[in-house]
């Protein structure tokens, strides 16, 4: 996923998670979803430089300092063609938070579909951790500001439940796909455990995407043990 198609709309991974995703406004009653979704190419073209723009400069100023209009005069576009979208920015945030956390959710889906869970000694579980912690960096990465989104669906309260729904639905997915080799195990300790694992490998993962060039490899590394040592506590 490059700089150019990030944003690209197409079928989400993630459709259907929870009223998160549906909601029309927030607790406040800001709205935060598209007003209008575009059938046109012309459309479709401003919608993308919309959200492209504002990705690209929530890594440069972060959210508090992204206004719509400086959005506008980077885009070349004016308040009107895209309030015609978009109502305010909580609302691009949520587009945009949607469309990132679709793209790494279903990187970790196909890998637990392809069996990523299925190793059946220690080396085993630990390499393949570390292959779909390092896939996830990668999504995050190449996407426009992914790093300064997830910082804002962290700071920004009435979105936090978007991180919520994404965090359940694949701690869910993980407690599936493992209830069957740890039948000793109780379900609410086991849902606990999926649930804090995916929360630190959020943790991680945003350390090594906040600071790419130090010692990321080393951050995978650690964290990815301690999720294979933990689970030998597991039977």
């Amino acid at each position: 996923m490059g700089e150019a198609n990030a944003t690209r709309r197409g079928p989400r991974a993630g459709a259907g998670r929870g009223s998160a995703r549906a909601a029309a406004a927030g607790p406040r009653g800001i709205p935060l979803s598209a007003k209008l979704q575009p059938t046109q190419a012309r459309g479709q073209d401003t919608f993308e430089m919309v959200l492209a723009t504002a990705g690209e400069m929530l890594g440069h100023m972060g959210f508090e300092q992204l206004t719509t209009n400086a959005i506008c005069e980077r885009a070349g576009l004016t308040p009107p063609a895209l309030y015609r979208y978009f109502p305010n920015k909580y609302a691009i945030l949520k587009e945009l938070g949607d469309r990132l956390m679709a793209a790494q959710d279903q990187v970790v889906l196909d890998w637990v579909d392809q069996g990523g869970l299925a190793g059946q000694t220690f080396e085993e579980r630990l390499a393949s951790s570390l292959a779909i912690h390092e896939k996830v960096i990668a999504v995050t990465l190449a996407f426009p500001g992914g790093s300064a989104i997830g910082r804002a669906l962290r700071a920004v309260p009435m979105l936090q439940r978007l991180r919520f729904e994404s965090r359940d639905m694949v701690a869910d997915r993980f407690y599936e796909a493992l209830r069957a080799r740890y039948p000793n195990s109780s379900e609410e300790r086991l849902r606990v455990a999926m649930r804090v694992t995916v929360e630190l490998t959020y943790a991680a993962i945003e350390m090594v995407v906040e600071e790419p060039d130090r010692d990321a490899d080393l951050v995978n590394h650690e964290v990815c043990l301690l999720f294979a040592k933990y689970f030998e506590t597991f039977d």
